[in-house]
């Protein structure tokens, strides 16, 4: 089904990060000025906001096109709410110890999984490649590349348990170790969204 406008610049900030109007239009195939038009509706209703940019040299500001968190909003989110307060209860009927027995529980589940799916793919770039396509399915918007130095990159450009992982740091420790676990590999975080990046990135290396 053809994506609307709306949703197509959405998905461009979400996985490419802020955008100035003329690469908007780029992507739509439409002219800047048509970019701007649709950001400038898009921006009254409150999903996207322009941020200046000093200029190189003596030109005008530029400015970029960011997600605003309703922006965001409008990506899976894993029923957030509901999460959080499962968390939350479960910590204060049961325990921090019944919360890290769930954690435990969904890692060792979550890492039997991978490994059936990736059990074919004979070396690191395939298995990251095929952790990516995985990470995507399950609402992560995941993609991944080698860089010049030969380290794997694994970006994820949503997190649809952002709830859960925010009232329980203990879901992102979990899901570092479950990607070291089925890549065979060091894997080290290098942005996270919890501490305020606009992806979560992981640098891959051969062990």
């Amino acid at each position: 089904m053809r994506q609307s406008p709306v949703n197509r610049i959405l998905i461009l900030l979400k996985t490419e990060g802020p955008q100035l109007a003329a690469a908007v239009g780029d992507a739509l195939g439409i002219s800047g000025e048509a970019a701007r038009q649709q950001l400038a509706k898009m921006a009254e209703e409150g999903l996207v906001e322009p941020v200046s940019v000093p200029a190189r040299g003596r030109g005008r500001p530029s400015q970029l096109w960011h997600l605003t968190a309703e922006g965001n909003r409008h990506f899976p989110d894993g029923h957030a709410e509901l999460t959080a307060t499962l968390l939350t209860t479960v910590v204060q009927q049961l325990g921090p110890a019944a919360l890290d027995a769930v954690i435990t529980a969904r890692e060792n589940e979550t890492l039997q999984r991978y490994r059936d799916e990736l059990a074919d793919r004979p070396d690191l770039a395939a298995r990251v490649e095929g952790l990516a396509a995985i990470r995507s399915r399950e609402g992560y918007m995941a993609d991944s590349w080698q860089e010049d130095d030969g380290s794997l990159m694994l970006v994820e450009n949503h997190c649809p348990i952002c709830a859960a992982a925010t009232a329980c740091a203990g879901f992102c420790r979990s899901e570092l170790e479950t990607f070291r676990s089925v890549l065979s590999a060091e894997v080290e975080r290098s942005e996270h969204i919890l501490l305020g990046a606009r992806r979560c990135a992981y640098r891959i290396t051969p062990r």
